[in-house]
């Protein structure tokens, strides 16, 4: 897409939908507008109001040019050489977008259809596009705005509040913070996912970790019953014999 513009390109634009056999293509490049814009103008949905302006009388465009595009669909304009030279002016622009006097009120209605179609956007890039402010975005949102019940979704670039090219780049911009935002997050939770190991987690670098194992003892069997031997048998009875013996023995003594 060329960098040369003809003076007041939307005007332009409604001239050659209304007078010339040019595409939609050929018409946003050299204006400068996208080809849904111009499809708008078409339809009677965009600039509505603009009076068209002829390139051919201002000397922007050459009949010869015109005819040469209409028989060709791949053929681009190209803009005639200004006989005076206009020094180069800065695209920049600062502060909010300016609004037309009768586009003022239909804002509001911009800033819900970009509310609800394009929710990624933030509260800075909706002002830049429409040119509305903060606390009235805060206030649609919310549905705390004194006109909410009335309010339509509008699209921005069939009211004329912003060019499509513009509404594309800022939400180009939006899906790659999104996007940038995502990857961060992902990082965020991978890092705090990741568990010490276990050196770190029992002792000190360079020292052995603790040993965290019990050793079970089974308990000891019951030493098993010896078998005795027939001298201890004989030994034992006479022991009980001499026992039972002294016993009654007493037993008389106490009875006298």
């Amino acid at each position: 897409m060329s960098a040369r513009r003809p003076l007041m390109p939307k005007a332009t634009a409604v001239w050659l939908v209304e007078n010339t056999g040019l595409s939609f293509d050929q018409i946003a490049e050299f204006c400068g507008l996208h080809p849904l814009e111009v499809k708008g103008i078409a339809d009677g949905d965009v600039a509505q109001g603009i009076k068209g302006m002829d390139p051919v009388t201002s000397s922007q465009l050459t009949r010869e040019e015109i005819a040469r595009a209409e028989k060709d669909p791949a053929h681009r304009l190209v803009l005639a050489e200004s006989k005076v030279e206009l020094p180069a002016q800065a695209q920049t622009r600062k502060g909010p977008r300016y609004t037309p006097v009768s586009r003022r009120h239909d804002r509001p209605n911009a800033v819900l259809w970009l509310l609800r179609n394009h929710p990624e956007l933030k509260d800075s890039q909706i002002m830049r596009l429409v040119g509305t402010t903060k606390p009235t975005i805060g206030q649609i949102r919310d549905r705390t705005h004194w006109n909410s019940p009335q309010l339509t979704p509008q699209d921005p670039v069939t009211l004329g509040l912003c060019s499509q090219l513009d509404l594309d780049a800022e939400v180009k911009k939006a899906a790659r913070r999104l996007e940038r935002e995502r990857k961060e997050a992902t990082k965020d939770r991978e890092k705090a996912g990741t568990l010490l190991s276990a050196e770190e987690t029992t002792g000190s670098a360079g020292e052995e970790p603790l040993a965290t194992t019990a050793t079970i003892v089974a308990p000891k069997p019951s030493p098993a019953e010896q078998e005795e031997t027939p001298e201890e048998e004989q030994a034992r009875v006479f022991a009980k014999l001499k026992e039972m013996s002294s016993k009654k023995e007493e037993d008389g003594e106490d009875g006298e």
